[in-house]
């Protein structure tokens, strides 16, 4: 059972809908169009894996509801000479989630509480992208044969990485990102620090124009 319990604190990560841009070079990056509003929504399944334990969601979004959030920068703050260009986003909802163990139910929640959810794209051969999680940005709550509640990043923002491509509509992947939880509860629930994976693939449409593409170049 610790071993499920594992793979659920890497659901709780994987609200984590937040990023970083690391492991590549400081190339200049521009993302386009300047201005526009953007969603992030999930294609296929996002996947959570420890052990030998998998939960799958087959939803999760994140949209734009006005303001700053999930729109690229007007120009010149859509364009970094020095590396990545970062843009605020609402927290990803995360829905239609199951796990390979009978008998146990997921529900997550994620948060800007303690800090804003980001976008990080960065131009490079390959262009690279992520999100970052707030502390304690997303909550996974167990119940059925286990009930535990389970923080992810609970000391701070963390970076999940992966790869872009622009296309139409560009796409963010994510392979085996990992991502620190902290799990608390009674009876079959592991205790302090957790640790596992999370997959997924987002793809990025333009909201403001959806005959235009989001792009990152140099």
């Amino acid at each position: 059972m610790s071993k499920l319990l594992v793979s659920l604190t890497g659901l709780a990560t994987a609200g984590a809908l937040a990023l970083g841009a690391g492991g590549t070079q400081a190339a200049p990056t521009t993302v386009l169009p300047a201005g526009h509003a953007f969603a992030a929504k999930l294609t296929g399944k996002a996947t959570f894996v420890a052990g030998s334990t998998t939960m799958t969601c087959t939803v999760s979004a994140s949209v734009p509801t006005g303001g700053a959030n999930n729109a690229v920068p007007a120009a010149p703050g859509n364009h970094n000479d020095a590396g990545p260009v970062s843009v605020p986003i609402n927290p990803p909802g995360f829905s239609g989630c199951t796990t390979s163990v009978f008998g146990v139910s997921v529900t997550i929640t994620s948060n800007a509480t303690n800090g804003p959810w980001k976008l990080t794209l960065q131009n490079g051969a390959p262009a690279a992208g992520g999100f970052t999680i707030p502390k304690g940005g997303v909550v996974l709550k167990t119940g059925g044969l286990a009930s535990c509640t389970i923080t992810a990043s609970p000391t701070g923002p963390t970076t999940v990485d992966g790869g872009w491509t622009n296309g139409a509509p560009s796409a963010l992947a994510i392979a085996n990102a990992p991502v620190p939880a902290t799990a608390t509860g009674g009876f079959l629930c592991p205790t302090g620090n957790q640790s596992a994976t999370f997959s997924a693939t987002y793809q990025l449409t333009d909201t403001t124009d959806p005959t235009r593409q989001i792009t990152v170049t140099g």
